[in-house]
Parts: C-alpha cells; sequence; structure tokens
C-alpha cells in the first residue's frame, strides 16, 4: 500500500510540473483583445485647436443643406483664387501643411454662412456710411467698431488690415475685405499655423 501511495504521489507531481511547463502563466498566452493604438493619431494642437468664444451668432439655428459634404478649402493665392499646383513639387504638401485650414462639417459651415451674412450687414453700414481713407480702405477703428456690435472683438481673434478683416466666431473663421469699392465674405476653417501676430483666420504668408 506504502509503494502505491508512493507511485500515485509521483505521477500527480510529473503531470502538475508537465502542465505548469506547457503553459506557463496562463493568461499570458492568449491574445490581445484590443488592437493597438494607430500610429497616425496625434492630438491636435496649435492656434486652430483653440476654443473660441462665440460672436457674431444669428438668433435661430440655421438650416444645414442635407447634400451639404465636409470639405476644406485649399490656400488662396493673393488675388483670392484657390493655388493651382498642378504635381507639385516633391514634399510640396508637407512643406505647406502649416497653410492648411481645419475642415468644417456641413453643420459648421452653415452656421459660419449665416454668422457671414450677419457681418456682412454691419460692413456694409461701413461703406454705406463713406470716408474711405487711403486705397479705398476704411479706417480701422470704424470696422473694429462694427465687428464690435456683432460682440466680436480682441478675444475672437479680429484682426484688420488695409481693408481685410478676419475673425473666429467660435465655429468658423469669417474673413474678406471691406473697401471703398468691395465687399466680400468668406467663410472657412482656422489656420494650423496662422501669419504670427494675428488671429486664427490669417494666412501664414511665411516659408517652412
Amino acid at each position: 500500500m506504502l509503494i502505491g501511495r508512493s507511485v500515485t504521489a509521483a505521477a500527480l507531481l510529473a503531470l502538475t510540473t508537465a502542465a505548469c511547463g506547457t503553459q506557463p502563466g496562463g493568461e499570458r498566452t492568449a491574445p490581445s483583445q484590443s488592437p493597438p493604438p494607430s500610429a497616425g493619431a496625434q492630438p491636435s494642437s496649435g492656434p486652430s485647436a483653440e476654443a473660441w468664444p462665440a460672436c457674431a451668432q444669428p438668433a435661430e439655428a440655421p438650416t444645414v443643406p442635407p447634400s451639404a459634404t465636409a470639405s476644406a478649402s485649399p490656400p488662396a493665392g493673393p488675388d483670392g483664387r484657390p493655388e493651382q499646383h498642378g504635381d507639385g513639387a516633391p514634399h510640396y504638401a508637407e512643406n505647406h501643411a502649416y497653410r492648411m485650414q481645419a475642415s468644417l462639417t456641413p453643420e459648421k459651415r452653415a452656421w459660419g454662412a449665416a454668422s457671414a451674412k450677419l457681418v456682412r450687414a454691419e460692413l456694409e453700414k461701413v461703406r454705406e456710411a463713406g470716408g474711405a481713407g487711403a486705397y479705398g480702405a476704411f479706417p480701422e477703428e470704424r470696422v473694429v467698431a462694427a465687428l464690435a456690435r456683432l460682440g466680436c472683438g480682441e478675444e475672437h481673434g479680429v484682426h484688420i488690415s488695409d481693408g481685410f478683416y478676419s475673425l473666429h466666431t467660435g465655429t468658423v473663421c469669417v474673413s474678406g475685405r471691406v473697401t471703398r469699392d468691395e465687399l466680400t465674405t468668406e467663410v472657412h476653417g482656422a489656420y494650423a499655423e496662422p501669419q504670427p501676430g494675428t488671429g486664427p483666420c490669417v494666412e501664414n504668408r511665411g516659408g517652412h
């Protein structure tokens, strides 16, 4: 009986040892159930990612066109038209990434259009009052006052220079020109790296 018990104990010990050797740690041999994080995922940063207070907001929510699609506007050239680069030089996109605008959802674009309409109405009053200065540009303080009537000030990235104006409504950028001979409005996203010393809605004319 003593021999039989010894043999049985030895057999159990052998089985236990073999089992531990084939699956050490148990759970560590199971495949991972979570995918690895995306290598391209990067946290947003820079002026375009900042939260700006709201101004020039319509009294009622605008209607979002059902066919509208999100898009990012290409950088505009000096004449206001989208720049054309053909095939482009090598690394053109990388070298000009700082000029990229934040993309706009259909809802943001609709709100931006409503805000731009309010901005245009106030700037039209400036033109109707007359008194343009050099090159047909109105005094900056008059344009500042017009935008202030919509609640848009320094904290909204307002920038005015030689007839050009820009501001951030808290949702989108509204920019354009207001002179004796023209009044334009454009709705677009904030720039990744705007022109230093200006608001988030002024294209950087520098180079990388």
